[in-house]
């Protein structure tokens, strides 16, 4: 099954994970530490109701210093810069309002997202022509980063489906693992230009 079916087919608390493990694997980006989330974590695997989704997604937002909107100005950035604006993007996104309406859309803007930060950070070149083929299945010519992300996309989705809040906590590892590659695709980027 291609991501976009996968995430069609998604529940509330899948597509609330998708967003998150997005986002989470981004954190680097945002100069966040390895922590900073994991309220987030805990309210989906405890069935925190939606109005706790929303105190503890604005607590991230202020140790992340995120939340607000980007205007056209930020559009003329490249590189990193890039990335760093589209991870704030995802945290802006976050809807406070943890419904099913809301979680699809994030977690649908979260992939994207993520696909093209990686796309962006990866040193060698994916030779696809959007990461809308990518998310539809077909694959040819990725990139390392962008084919990693992928599957940790599609790997997150599955658990939640087949494992429902018992799939929550290797869905984290998942996203763990994918936040420590972006760390270090960062920090080697920064040494390069240092």
């Amino acid at each position: 099954m291609s991501l976009v079916e996968l995430i069609g087919q998604a529940d509330e608390r899948g597509l609330a994970a998708s967003g998150l493990a997005c986002l989470d694997r981004c954190v680097p980006l945002l100069g966040g530490d390895d922590e900073v989330l994991r309220p987030l974590w805990a309210g989906l695997a405890d069935d925190a109701g939606a109005e706790e989704w929303g105190e503890r997604l604005e607590q991230v937002r202020g140790k992340l210093g995120g939340g607000e909107e980007f205007g056209p100005a930020d559009e003329e950035c490249s590189g990193e810069d890039e990335a760093v604006l589209m991870a704030r993007r995802m945290l802006a996104a976050a809807p406070v309002e943890r419904s099913a309406t809301a979680v699809r859309e994030w977690a649908d803007t979260c992939s994207v997202a993520a696909l093209r930060i990686h796309r962006l950070l990866d040193p060698l070149k994916d030779a696809g022509d959007s990461v809308d083929a990518r998310r539809e299945g077909r694959t040819e010519g990725m990139s390392p980063l962008v084919a990693a992300e992928l599957r940790r996309q599609i790997t997150v989705l599955e658990l939640l489906a087949g494992h429902g809040p018992a799939g929550l906590r290797p869905a984290l590892e998942v996203s763990t693992e994918g936040r420590r590659v972006l760390r270090a695709v960062v920090s080697r980027r920064s040494r390069r230009r240092g």
